[in-house]
């Protein structure tokens, strides 16, 4: 869909579009350090998270590549919120970036 001003309303999931997501979601992905302690029950649940943002970004690339653009955005944003639930739970440090990531209040 076009606006009235001649850029896309959004209305259309693009390869472009999934590849900015999954490249944000790489260097969130990158960003993000642990706060957990290595070996503890919390550590443990950070290290499944962070399969199910690798899983989901994996996905993402499937998708996109057999070009079904809508299953990838929604893997990839799968993959981010994993990231967001991380940050905002206290089991990454986002550092502050608030693009990157839905930081706790």
């Amino acid at each position: 869909m076009v606006d009235g001003d001649g850029t896309a309303s959004g209305a259309e999931v693009t390869e472009e579009l999934v590849t900015r997501y999954l490249d944000l979601t790489a260097q969130a992905r990158a960003k993000a350090t642990p706060l957990t302690e290595d070996g503890s029950d919390d550590a443990a649940k950070l290290a499944d998270m962070l399969r199910m943002v690798d899983d989901y970004s994996s996905d993402a690339r499937h998708f996109m590549e057999s070009g079904d653009m809508v299953r990838a955005f929604g893997a990839i944003n799968y993959a981010h919120a994993w990231l967001d639930a991380a940050v905002r739970i206290g089991f990454l440090d986002g550092h502050g970036d608030d693009e990157l990531f839905t930081l706790p209040p």
